[in-house]
Formats: C-alpha cells, sequence, structure tokens
C-alpha cells in the first residue's frame, strides 16, 4: 500500500512476544526489499519486542523504542512436542564397556544437533540483519544464544537501536533528515509536513489475534470437547454439536501457532473423558478425580515454553477444574440417591405386585396388572377375578401366586 500511494516512510508499530520463524523470514524480506524507508517502533512504553520482534527490529531501516519498552530473548524454540534436551557431559578418561547398555542420551543426541543447527541458523541470520543495517553484531548473537534481553536506553548505548522516542511526534521529529539505504542507495528523509494515513488492523487480523491468544485458545478447546460430548450424549441437540465443532477447530487453528505440549493437550482430553465415564459408569469418585488430576496437570504443561505471553492464566485452569468438579459431584450424588431410590418404573417394578386373573385357568393363563394384559404361569389353579400375587418374571410371562395361599403362610 505504502508503494503504491508512494508514501515516504512506513512506521510499524510493534508490541509481541514473537512468533513463528516462518511469518517473521517472510516480514523481514518485505522489508529488506521495500522500495520504501521503514521504521519499527516499539511503542507504548510497557511494550516488547521479544524473540521475532527482535530480529524485525534489527531488520527495519530506523529501530526506535519507547521508554520503559524492552527487546530480545530471540532464542528460537521448538513448537509442539517436548524440548530437545541438554547436550550429555562426555567423559574423556571414561572406558567403553561394549556390553554395557546404550545410554539414552546418545539415543537424543539428533535432537541436540537439531536443535543446535537451529540456534546456529538463527545466530547467522540476525547478524547478517545487523550488518545489513550497522548495528550491534555482538549483542545480536548473546540474544540467540543466552536469550540476553536489554531495556530501551540500554540498547540505545549498544547501537542496538536508532532512537528512544516518547511518541510518535516525538519519533517523526527525530527521524526528520536522517539518511538510510534503500536498495544499495542513500536517501535523506524529508517528511516534515506530511500527512499521516494510519493503517489499523482489519476485523479478520483483530479475530485471529484474539483467538491466537493461549487463554481463549485454551477456553475454546474445552467448549468445543465440551460441546461434541453432549452431542453425542444428546443426538439431535444440534446447538451444542454445532458451537462444540466451531469452537474446536477455531482453537486447533489457534494451536498450530502456540508453542503446545502434546502430551498436556492428551491429558486434558483423558481427564475430561475420564469425568464424563463417571456419568456413564460411577465408580463412586475414582474416575472423576482422576480425571480432575488429569485435567489440571494437562492444562498447567500445555504451553511447552517459558517465554513471556504464552502461559495460560492460572484462574482460568483453575475455575474450569472446579466447575468440572462441581459437575462430577452432582453426577456422583445423583447416582448415590438413585440407587437407594427403590425402583418405580419398568418390568422389575411388576415384581411384588397384585394382579387379577382374567380367566380360569391350569398353570397358563392372562392375568391383569396395571391395566395391562400379561400372559401368567401359576403352580396352583386360577379362577375369573382372584387375586394374586407377582413373584417372578420369565421373558415376558408373570409367575404369580394366589394371594390368600401366600398370607397363609406368613401367618404359618
Amino acid at each position: 500500500t505504502a508503494t503504491e500511494s508512494k508514501a515516504e516512510l512506513v512506521i510499524i508499530k510493534m508490541d509481541t512476544p514473537g512468533g513463528l520463524d516462518s511469518a517473521m523470514r517472510g516480514i523481514i524480506k518485505n522489508i529488506a526489499n521495500s522500495p520504501v524507508p521503514i521504521t519499527t517502533y516499539v511503542a507504548p512504553t510497557g511494550a516488547r519486542a521479544a524473540s521475532a520482534g527482535t530480529y524485525i527490529l534489527y531488520a527495519s531501516h530506523i529501530a526506535a523504542m519507547a521508554p520503559g519498552t524492552n527487546l530480545g530473548a530471540a532464542t528460537p524454540v521448538q513448537i509442539g512436542g517436548m524440548a530437545p534436551p541438554t547436550p550429555p557431559k562426555i567423559e574423556k578418561d571414561k572406558p567403553v564397556n561394549e556390553n554395557q547398555p546404550k545410554d539414552h542420551s546418545e539415543e537424543d543426541a539428533s535432537e541436540v544437533a537439531a536443535k543446535q543447527k537451529a540456534i546456529n541458523d538463527a545466530v547467522a541470520y540476525i547478524q547478517g540483519l545487523a550488518q545489513l543495517r550497522g548495528r550491534n553484531i555482538i549483542w545480536a548473537e548473546k540474544a540467540v544464544r543466552e536469550a540476553a534481553s536489554l531495556p530501551a536506553n540500554e540498547a540505545l548505548k549498544l547501537n542496538v537501536i536508532d532512537i528512544i522516542a516518547t511518541n510518535m511526534d516525538d519519533l517523526l521529529n527525530q527521524i526528520e533528515g536522517r539518511e538510510v539505504i534503500i536498495q544499495g542507495h542513500k536517501r535523506t528523509l524529508n517528511i516534515s509536513g506530511l500527512p499521516i494515513i494510519q493503517i489499523v488492523p482489519d476485523w479478520r487480523s483483530r479475530l485471529l489475534s484474539v483467538i491466537t491468544n493461549p487463554n481463549v485458545a485454551y477456553i475454546l478447546m474445552i467448549v468445543g470437547i465440551y460441546g461434541l460430548i453432549l452431542e453425542f450424549y444428546s443426538p439431535g441437540a444440534i446447538l451444542p454439536g454445532i458451537i462444540g465443532a466451531i469452537s474446536l477447530l477455531l482453537a486447533l487453528y489457534a494451536f498450530q501457532l502456540l508453542p503446545i505440549n502434546y502430551a498436556g493437550m492428551g491429558l486434558i482430553i483423558l481427564g475430561i473423558a475420564l469425568m464424563i465415564s463417571e456419568a456413564f459408569e460411577p465408580s463412586f469418585g475414582a474416575l472423576g478425580i482422576g480425571g480432575v488430576i488429569s485435567f489440571v496437570i494437562g492444562s498447567i504443561i500445555l504451553m511447552d515454553t517459558q517465554e513471556p505471553g504464552y502461559g495460560i492464566d492460572i484462574s482460568i485452569i483453575i475455575t474450569f477444574a472446579f466447575t468440572s468438579l462441581l459437575v462430577f459431584i452432582v453426577v456422583v450424588g445423583l447416582a448415590l440417591k438413585s440407587r437407594r431410590r427403590p425402583v418405580v418404573s419398568g418390568i422389575e417394578e411388576l415384581i411384588g405386585g397384585e394382579a387379577m386373573v382374567v380367566n380360569d385357568f391350569d398353570r397358563k393363563g392372562t392375568v391383569t396388572i396395571h391395566s395391562e394384559h400379561w400372559q401368567a404361569l401359576s403352580d396352583s389353579p386360577l379362577h375369573k377375578n382372584q387375586q394374586v400375587k407377582v413373584t417372578g418374571i420369565k421373558g415376558l410371562t408373570l409367575i404369580v401366586e394366589p394371594l390368600n395361599s401366600i398370607i397363609q403362610e406368613n401367618k404359618t
């Protein structure tokens, strides 16, 4: 847009915990090949240019920060799964025993090598950007290898950035008259008095920004799982299934952009499954408690990184765990109550009930009970309108005995 409108300058206002390597490199390619000078401004106060943001700041023609901001922590992190192990320590003089079981650290050597390879590549990349813009190469390497960070004032002293500006007007005043190199040619910036056109993220970008918030993604996943479970439990409800499917797909989209630990996700799904199983097969607490524990542990380890901005708020985890536990307690309470309650419906409820003989019969005939006609078997001859008691059921045939004989036996 800036190129088409022949703008004199583009200012990117940035506040980020980082992002995908592929997206970062795409942004940097656009900056490096832009015919319009680009200034990246980390603002407002309290903002950061962490991880991928540091690379973008280094790549920009002019790097600026507001007071109270910071940059750094540019070590690449693995997305998904478990983090690669630290390299094993090797004892030089230790004798080698071929019969000794193989050390697990040897099996992880390829993972360690892959991690080192990624770090070396990132170091070379940011050093190239530092050379391109004449910025501090030594600190750039520390930001990657040691995850070093700097506040704005220290970054200016170490030649990591060019400007500290308190606001946009201050930034424009300091940029005026500066020389930058655009595609190999020097250009002096003359921006005084030019109109400022502000381009804000559209609704799609804002929506994706909300969805990829780790807390929102976590909530969408839980809502999605519960929605599908409710739909399977009560087919035809439709609404829970629709909401669940949409929420789960949105959560999966967000998770592809976040450092997810799949073991944590598996524990969350297992925990919910165990709590739901308590409703179908009451175990008097074993399944439900195990499900809550699995759910909480999975939620805590779901984000597989210690980088700031990626954690899930512990209050959200506790809220969902407490809600699930409350549902579990209610389900168990209803199950216990139903076990103590006598049977009031179904074939089993007929046993012990009184019936009336429809016509005289010897051994097999018909009786009525609860205004229904049933086939009946009796060891004694029975007469029309005689009261009998149901003592058992064989298939769809009632086993009955004369009521007066039962009373007589009880008296005896």
